[in-house]
Order: structure tokens, then sequence, then C-alpha cells
């Protein structure tokens, strides 16, 4: 008997087995005939029939409870595997192939033992029928023995199987939603270009995306589901950015024309400040050595050079913007901005160092006196809570005091005073104080006691 014809025996004996009584005796000769219409007689021989047919009957549901729970679970592994690519899910294909392996062993098992022994023959003698018995039973206990192994291995599958449930599940909303963002970035698409402006970078890059399109119509069965899903979304990322870029730009490009003429107007101020500089550096040149000045000789030429590039660069920003070139107009507009920028830093800077010389000039002892309360200060901080300062601190807070030292010096040594080597020293020393104060509430904040008496103090 072969695989089919017992699966297909089992079937026809648990429908056997679900008629009610009245159905069942009358189905009872169709169901037993085959080879002679069975004769029941009274006995114990008949008896022994009965218990052995009862054992057949009894290994035929079995195998067919096995028989189904298999087919169900390969469906399960068959949807787990179509998802999940882990070692976990590789791990269960390979342990479900080892339980079909002692399926088809304990499947065999009982094939041979329904095979040996014909039950309807007219002669068949009790202890044929109680060998009979015995094999089917045994076939069937292992059948009912790996039914239970395979059962056991559902349950543990369960994770597994919610988890690829779950993600199937995601599978056709997460479709159905690139679709929609391609077909919304479509038509905002549309609306802008109806309005006048090409957008052909934002359609290159829509039309980019129907190979992604065809993909996800070809479906998971073809490109497996985890795939299927990145690619959706990767589609609904990049269309919802185009719908996004094409709505705004009507908005851009009405930004971008303000800019143009704001950065117009700024170059045409710097130009007119940067005629001024020249003046600034005469007044420098008149009353302050050359230490003071000659590294702002170069300032009107460069800015003057600057504020050219700028306007240049301008005009290829608005021919670009006619053009709906977006992309060139910005990148030529973040030039101008950095060239206007430095400009204005390099004519800022003149004329503020002629204000910083007048003020020093005028008045040298403010500038003193304010780098000796920035020393004075950190020193009542690195004693706060102390006898005696730490050399870590104290040292450099004493060169300092002799740096500042040595400048005031230098200041009132000569005729020509280098006032603005004096102001660098005065900004180093302040500088050097600013990190040892920082040192020190930096170590003081990490502890207790006398940190927190030095944090009071200062």
């Amino acid at each position: 008997m072969t695989a089919t014809h017992a699966r297909r025996y089992a079937a026809d004996v648990l429908a056997l087995v679900l008629l009610p009584v009245p159905l069942l005796i009358a189905a009872a000769p169709a169901a037993f005939a085959g080879g002679g219409t069975r004769r029941w007689f009274g006995g114990r021989g008949d008896n022994g029939r009965a218990d052995a047919q009862a054992a057949k009957d009894a290994a035929a549901a079995a195998f067919y409870d096995l028989d189904s729970a298999q087919r169900d679970l390969r469906i399960s592994v068959e949807t787990i595997t179509a998802v999940d690519g882990s070692p976990a899910a590789r791990r269960a294909v390979d342990d479900f192939a080892a339980l079909g392996r002692r399926i088809d062993e304990v499947s065999h098992a009982y094939i041979t033992a329904v095979d040996a022994y014909d039950l309807d023959r007219d002669d068949l003698d009790g202890s044929t029928a109680a060998r009979a018995r015995g094999e089917l039973n045994r076939a069937k206990d292992e059948l009912v023995r790996v039914k239970g192994e395979l059962d056991r291995f559902e349950q543990g599958l369960r994770p597994l199987l919610d988890q690829a449930e779950t993600q199937l599940s995601r599978l056709a909303p997460a479709v159905e939603r690139a679709r929609a963002a391609l077909l919304s970035a479509s038509t905002a698409l549309d609306a802008v270009r109806a309005s006048g402006m090409r957008a052909d970078d934002l359609a290159a890059r829509l039309a980019s995306l129907a190979p992604e399109l065809t993909k996800l119509n070809e479906g998971a069965g073809r490109h497996g589901v985890a795939e299927t899903l990145q690619r959706a979304d990767r589609v609904v990322r990049d269309a919802e950015a185009v719908r996004g870029e094409a709505e705004r730009l009507p908005e851009r490009a009405a930004e971008m024309a303000k800019r143009l003429v704001s950065l117009r107007t700024r170059a045409q101020a710097l130009a007119t400040r940067t005629a001024a500089v020249e003046p600034v550096l005469s007044e420098l040149r008149r009353r302050f050595t050359v230490a003071c000045w000659q590294d702002l000789q170069p300032v009107p030429e460069q800015a003057a050079h600057s504020v050219r590039q700028a306007e240049e660069r301008l005009e290829e920003a608005a021919k670009a913007h006619a053009e709906q070139r977006w992309a060139d107009a910005t990148a030529l507009l973040g030039t101008v901005r950095a060239l206007l920028n430095s400009t204005d830093e390099a004519v800022s800077a003149a004329g503020e160092r002629l204000r910083r010389l007048d003020a020093v000039a005028a008045d040298p002892q403010q500038e003193i006196e304010r780098t000796r309360f920035a020393i004075r200060d950190a020193q009542r901080l690195a004693m706060a809570g102390r006898t005696t300062p730490d050399p870590r601190h104290a040292r450099p807070l004493d060169d300092s005091v002799a740096r500042l030292e040595r400048a005031v010096a230098g200041l009132e040594a000569g005729r020509h005073p280098d006032y603005w080597h004096f102001l660098k020293e005065t900004e180093a020393v302040r500088a050097a104080v600013a990190r040892v104060v920082e040192l020190i509430r930096e170590e003081r904040a990490g502890g207790g006691g006398a940190a927190g008496a030095g944090r009071r103090g200062a």
C-alpha cells in the first residue's frame, strides 16, 4: 500500500467514524467491501479480527492526523522562510526537515503493517489477527508520539510565525502607501509645472522611482517580503520628498528672488564701505607705528576684489534663477554670502582697529586695570578653601602677572609705543587666566567640601 493509498484509506475511515450510527451501518458494506464481503461469525476468532480492525482504524486515524498536521506546519514554515532569513528561521527549517524524516520513518512502518495483513480474509486465524493488532497498535503509538513532537515544534515556532505574519500583514498596506505617495508626488509636480515652472530635477527624481514601482508590482513572491517592505518604505520616503519640494517650489523661487535683491543691496553698501577703508588706514599710518596697521594694508584692494567677485556671482545667480536652475542658483547665492561676510569682517577690522588704538592711546590704564582685575579674581578663586595655592594654578597666574608687567613696561619705554602689541598681550593674558579659572572650576565640580567653599568664594 502506498502513502497515497494509506492517506485515502485513513480519510475514508475518519469519515465513517464521524457518521451517525444509522449511516455508519448503511455505509459499512461499501466501506469494508474489497476482496470479498467480510463474513462475520461469533466466537473468539471473530473478536480477534474485530480487535485487529479497530487497531487498524486507530492507526489510520493517527496517520491522518499526523499527515494533516505536517501539511499545515509546512505552510507555517514556508511563511517564515518567505519573510525571515535569521539564524533562528534557518534552524526552524532544519528542525522541520529532521521531523519530516522521522515522520517518513513512522509512516513507512505504518504502511508496512497495513500491507502485511489482510484482515478481510475468510481464513484469518486468531494468532495472525493478534500479531496484526500488535503491529498496528505499535505503528499507531509511534504515529501519535511523532505527532506530539510535531505539536511541540509548532508551539516553539509560534513566535517566529507571529513575526512573519505581522510582516505579511504590513505588506499590502506598505505597497499601497508607496503607490499613493508616487501618485501624490506626480500630482504635485504636474500642478507646479502647470504654473510655468519646469522642475526638471524633480521630474528626473520622480522618473527614477519608476523601476522601483515595477518591482513593487511584481510582488513579494519574486523579490521577497523583507526586500519589498524596504523598497516600499524607500519609495514612500523619496516620493514624499519630491512632493514636498514640488509644493514648496513657488515659495522657494520667490524667496530666492528676495535673496538676490538683498545680497545685491548688501554688495553695493559694502562697496561704499570699502572705499572708506583707505582714509581709516591713512589715519592709522599718521598716528601709530607701522606694527599697528601694516597687516591691514591689503584690505582695500582685497575688499574691492571680493565685492567685484560677489557682484559677478550675483549676475550668474540671477541668470540661474531665471532659467529655473534652482540648485545652481542656491550654490551661487551661498558663494556670494561667503564673499560678502569675509569682506565685511575685513572692512570692519580697519575701523575697529582705529577705535581700539584710539581708546588705549587716550587711557592705557583702563586696559591695564581690566587685565589686573581678571588676574586678582583668578587668584582669589585659586586660594578659596586653601592655605597654599595649587602649583598647577599658581604658576600660570604668576606668569600672567609677569607678562602684564612686561607689556606695561614696553608701553612706557619709548616715544612711539606699539599699542597694538600691548593690546594683543593683554588679551593673551586674560585668555590664559580664563583657562586657569576654567580648570579650577572643572576640578572642583567633581568634588565637595573645600571645592564648595572655593565656588562660594568665587
